[in-house]
């Protein structure tokens, strides 16, 4: 390890430095050779469907379904919409004149932030590695990725791709351990997108401080869904069950609890479970023998989880749906819980797993006050067919993105910035938000006539009255 280190050391710097010396050339590219690239990406990623599809089963048996789903069509959205749009977001963005600034004009270019580096989870690990390339070299970036380790199989074709259409000096991928993050993260990035769980962010933030790089960190925490007594139940637990069951609860932006008026927990529990039962295991089978169901990715995050139900059902919570895991398939059984409380860990930490605990309240207030009382989370559901409901727990609550009456429906909408807020992320991304969150927003002020030097000094009592006269109607 101390012979290693070094090595590793040098081998980010030389990347880092030869991408450096390139940056600037790649900022000075049109539209037309960044779509190009993209386009690039699109091509490789249908043409080698299968062996996306075969990586990430070999990673942790996620279905063929929600690889494409969830990983290819997240790029694939994002890269058309980014080439439908791209030369109108290069152009410079006119601003308005104010009285005071007659005869200028002014305008925002939109400039490449420089040396970009990403640093990806292994949750969806080809979606989060890509989606922010796609808006990197949208705006004229270089960029390092730094895939997760968790994943090989998938950190490898990501490689793999990477390395037959790029060259190294312009988008590269540094595999490795954290001990290779931490050599990146010493390096002098102009821009670092980092998504992962809140604790690393803030060491990320530390690292960047250092360079005042800037950042967006896509982190998570405990997102609520929040179902009232005149929500469509069925429809509730369907897209509920769906969203938390999907990659096996490993999602950022899937709900971490439920906070359901008392009057419907009844109806909910049995309505989950039915689906769960539809979805899943259909032809009587259990779960565990479903080919539409994933694994959770490594034998310590299984246990973490399994550790988090069994403190659960210790202090009292009650197991209404699934509960049963297998070790050695790191298999989690879709779980809802009822009789939580804060004690809990499943309360307390974010899940990242197939488990849902159950709150019920009697009040809206009550819902308000236990959601404000917590970080403010990456995303926040809201099932209710009253509008009054609706409009009361948004305006009372803040939340990086919130979808009503459905679940999970914002990363992949180019139009919606996605992201989170102070503890679940700094920093937006998604279509023309992720290009500009890698791009500097240059202020640009061109005098075409006239001239401000009747304020110039000396300062004389005629001059200062003029000033007076232009603070007053100016």
């Amino acid at each position: 390890m101390i012979v290693q280190e070094p090595i590793v050391h040098e081998g980010c710097k030389r990347i880092f430095e030869k991408q450096r010396r390139k940056a600037a050339y790649i900022a000075l590219t049109d539209a037309n050779e960044r779509k190009e690239k993209l386009e690039k990406i699109q091509a490789y990623l249908m043409e080698h469907q299968a062996e996306v599809e075969k990586v990430m089963y070999d990673d942790f048996r996620k279905p063929a379904s929600e690889v494409l789903l969830g990983e290819v069509y997240s790029i694939t959205s994002e890269i058309k919409f980014a080439c439908k749009n791209l030369k109108r977001w290069m152009a410079p963005q006119r601003l308005s004149t104010p009285m005071g600034m007659i005869g200028t004009v002014s305008y925002i270019k939109h400039e490449p932030k420089g040396n970009v580096l990403i640093i990806s989870p292994w949750n969806y690990p080809l979606s989060l590695a890509i989606k922010p390339l796609v808006s990197a070299i949208a705006a004229g970036n270089v960029a390092i990725i730094k895939p997760s380790e968790m994943t090989p199989n998938t950190s490898g074709f990501i490689k793999k791709m990477i390395g037959e259409l790029f060259d190294e000096n312009e988008v590269a991928v540094v595999e490795g351990d954290a001990a290779v993050a931490t050599e990146l993260l010493k390096l002098p990035f102009n821009h670092i997108f980092f998504t992962g769980a809140p604790s690393i962010g803030k060491i990320v933030m530390r690292a960047a401080a250092e360079h005042l790089a800037s950042v967006t960190l896509e982190l998570g925490g405990k997102s609520p869904n929040i179902i009232d007594e005149t929500a469509d139940i069925q429809k509730a637990a369907e897209m509920t069950a769906w969203s938390k069951c999907l990659n096996n609860g490993q999602t950022c932006i899937a709900a971490d609890y439920v906070m359901i008026h008392e009057s419907k927990k009844d109806a909910f529990v049995n309505a989950y479970r039915e689906v769960v039962k539809k979805m899943y295991a259909s032809d009587g089978n259990k779960v565990e023998a479903s080919d539409s169901y994933a694994r959770i990715v490594n034998q310590r995050h299984f246990q973490r989880i399994k550790g988090y139900l069994n403190d659960a059902v210790e202090k009292g919570a009650k197991i209404e749906v699934g509960g049963a895991t297998i070790a050695d398939q790191n298999f989690i059984e879709p779980t809802l819980l009822t009789h939580v409380n804060d004690s809990m860990k499943v309360m307390q930490e974010e899940i990242f797993g197939p488990v849902l605990p159950v709150l019920t309240y009697r009040d809206k207030e009550e819902v308000i006050g236990y959601v404000n009382s917590k970080e403010k989370p990456l995303a926040l559901y809201i099932h209710s067919n009253s509008q009054r409901s609706i409009d009361y727990f948004l305006n009372n609550t803040t939340a990086g993105d919130t979808v009503i009456n459905d679940m999970m429906l914002q990363f992949s909408n180019a139009e919606v910035p996605f992201g989170g807020v102070n503890n679940s992320g700094i920093g937006k991304s998604n279509g023309f938000f992720g290009f500009q969150e890698m791009s500097n927003l240059r202020g640009v002020t061109k005098r075409q006539f006239g001239t401000m030097k009747f304020i110039y000094p000396p300062y004389t009592d005629k001059v200062k009255k003029l000033i007076e006269l232009f603070i007053k109607y100016f």
